[in-house]
């Protein structure tokens, strides 16, 4: 060991081709490791995270293809689909009374009741009504006193008018003579024209 150290201190730094053959295995090796650190720290760190960055991008990019390349295979399927949609909508739409067919559809919702020998204490539509996008709803509070089964058929009538009505918030309580009282919010729809349409959406 004592040698090394003497060899090492006797080593001439200008004359490096004398060394012995260990020394300069030794020295290039040191020499390479030295390289490589410099190399990583002052040129491919920084090209490393650009390569990891543009891996990461490639990896979403091929994501968005996949997802295009699946709704461009699909799409005769989601236009089918929309026709459908649409269709639906339009069979909707024509449940829903415009404005001139509002008081007919009140006055059916009161001939139910009256056709089931109900009697009505509060037949009373909201004084305006509440406007959607493209429809409007109107509440009615109502309360009407009769037998449990001519009160279930009244509430069967009103689901099977032709125009949509829904009966919300209900409560049935035990009335006089062994009779219920049925109060509930019953809500119509009309669809707005393209006047009441166009002034919800300038009004949003």
């Amino acid at each position: 060991m004592n040698t090394w150290i003497e060899e090492l201190r006797q080593l001439d730094i200008n004359n490096i081709g004398n060394w012995p053959h260990a020394f300069k295995r030794g020295a290039l090796a040191i020499l390479f490791v030295g390289i490589l650190f410099s190399g990583y720290f002052f040129i491919w760190k920084d090209q490393i995270v650009a390569l990891e960055g543009a891996q990461a991008q490639e990896e979403t990019l091929k994501t968005t293809y996949l997802a295009k390349k699946r709704s461009a295979v699909n799409l005769p399927a989601l236009r089918e689909q929309l026709k459908e949609i649409e269709h639906s909508l339009s069979a909707l739409l024509r449940q829903l009374p415009d404005k001139s067919e509002m008081e007919a559809l009140l006055v059916d919702i009161n001939q139910a009741g009256l056709g089931r020998g109900l009697q009505f204490e509060l037949f009373k539509p909201a004084e305006h009504e509440t406007l959607k996008a493209f429809y409007a709803e109107l509440p009615i509070t109502i309360r009407v006193i009769g037998e449990y089964h001519d009160i279930g058929a009244f509430a069967s009538d009103v689901a099977q008018l032709p125009r949509i009505v829904t009966l919300n918030d209900i409560n049935i309580a035990p009335g006089n003579d062994g009779k219920l009282v049925l109060e509930a919010v019953a809500k119509t729809f009309r669809y707005l024209d393209e006047e009441e349409i166009t002034k919800q959406a300038g009004g949003k």
